[in-house]
Formats: structure tokens, sequence, C-alpha cells
């Protein structure tokens, strides 16, 4: 019959050395974790552009949110570039994940969508080719995003969505709604995927924002309610003519539905008189 050796008991020596081992083990998780966001961050930052383009009777601005819990780096993005004939070209995504390879990814179709678009595609050919490249890559990750031109000339928009949530519009006359136009998948995920164009010509003054969801959508608020307070916004601020104002106000929703996740916008300002006195 064997008998159980007594467990010996730890001396405060023993307890003290434990600690520290632990302690060490923690410290040197958070500098990998802290580490990585740092990485992600100066991406992100990278990655996003300084500036968006304008062209007379147009004007852009956008505005971002980091994610609130401290950790994580979200996958929010947005740009702006000329297009051959004078078009304007906006676009604005989420990367699933928040971490390096999230940062990394959405560079890759930041530079993909700007390679497309140059040939002079419309929006749904471009998010078609630019969901092939990056099914090509073979990567884990999807992204969602709305891509639109603007036309100054014909005075309209031209726009397609991939999972992403839809816009919102307003006139300088106080009319305002959601722009609910048709859309196809997230880029990244269907083979052969096409995606819905629609056509808006455009009121003589008034903005359009996009946004990502984390700006309409919290813990107990719904999306829609979210997209109507966002409009509203835009609504009240189009006739100022300014697009971070109008930017800004709508980045308030954010903070209205108590959102944890980033948030990102942009604002197009348009006004045919300046256009024509240009």
């Amino acid at each position: 019959m064997f008998r159980r050796r007594p467990a010996r008991e730890l001396s405060a020596d023993d307890l003290l050395t434990t600690l520290g081992r632990l302690t060490a083990q923690a410290r040197a998780g958070a500098e990998l974790q802290r580490a990585r966001v740092e990485l992600a961050e100066a991406l992100q930052r990278e990655m996003l552009p300084a500036a968006l383009p304008g062209v007379p009777g147009v004007r852009a601005a956008a505005a971002y949110a980091p994610a609130r819990n401290g950790l994580d780096i979200g996958g929010d993005w947005y740009d702006g570039f000329p297009l051959p004939g004078g078009r304007l070209a906006f676009c604005i995504g989420d990367v699933q994940g928040h971490d390096v390879e999230a940062a990394a990814f959405m560079g890759q179709i930041r530079m993909g969508l700007r390679a497309v678009a140059g040939g002079g595609a419309d929006p749904g050919v471009v998010l078609a080719r630019a969901n092939e490249l990056l099914l090509s890559v073979d990567s884990p990750l999807f992204a969602t995003c709305t891509f639109l031109t603007f036309d100054p000339v014909a005075w309209e928009v031209v726009a397609a969505r991939a999972g992403h949530p839809p816009g919102v519009w307003a006139t300088a006359d106080g009319r305002c709604g959601i722009a609910e136009e048709n859309g196809g998948a997230p880029l990244g995920v269907l083979p052969g995927e096409t995606y819905p164009v629609t056509y808006w010509r455009l009121a003589p003054r008034g903005a359009f924002a996009l946004l990502t969801d984390g700006v309409v959508e919290g813990p107990s608020f719904p999306i829609e309610a979210g997209l109507a307070e966002a409009a509203k916004r835009v609504r009240d601020r189009a006739p100022t003519g300014d697009p971070a104002d109008v930017a800004a106000a709508v980045m308030d929703v954010a903070e209205f539905t108590g959102h944890t996740d980033d948030a990102a916008v942009v604002v197009l300002c348009y006004d045919r008189a300046d256009r024509d006195n240009g």
C-alpha cells in the first residue's frame, strides 16, 4: 500500500518567486500586445490618405474615431482620388479583424481599388475585380466596402456596395434620406460576385456621407435608427457647405449610439453654382 507524500508547504520566498515569475510573464505579454497595437496604429495611419481630392463644385472631408476598448485597432478605412476625365472616386470600408494583419489587408484593398479604378471602370466592375484580386491572395480576411464616383460634368454620383452600410444624403432645401441601393457580398468571400450600380442625379446643392457601422450601430442601438439620425444631421449641416463640419456632426452619432468599434465618415459637399462659377 502506498502512502501519499504530504504536500510541501510553500514558504514566503516560494510565493514571492512564483509571483515574480507570473508578473514577468504578464508584463512580457502586455508589452508584446502593446507593440502589436502600436504597429497596427502606424500601419493604419500611413495607409489612410492625408487629404481628399476636390474640384470646383465639390469638396470632401473625413473623420475617424478609434475603437474604445484600448486593445484593438479597427479595420475601418477610407480613400479618395482623382480619375480620368475629371471624375473623383471615394470609398470607405471595414476589414474583418482588429490587428496588424487587418491593417495590412486594409492597405491591400486600398491599393487594389486604386489600381482597378484607374482604368475607368464603373464602381460595380471595380468592386468585382477587387473581389477577385483579394480572393487570389488567399487571405482568411474579408472586407465590406462602398465605392462611388462623382462626375462634376454630368452632376451625378455612381455607386456600388459590397456588404457595407448605405450612405446618407441631404439637400440644401431640407430633404434627406438613406441611399438604399442594392449591394453584393463583402469583398474576399464569393468568387464571381457581381455588384449592382446605382446612379443618382444630384440636386443643385447638398451633401452625401459615406460611413461605417461603428458610426450608426451600438450595443443596444439598431443601425436603422443610427442611419436615420445620421441623415438628419447631414440635413441640418448641409447648408453650411463645409464637409469637415458635416463629417463632425455625423461622427457625433457614434457618441449617441455608444459605439465600441472604430468609426469612419467621408462627406462630399456639392454646389453646382460653385462649379459653374469656378
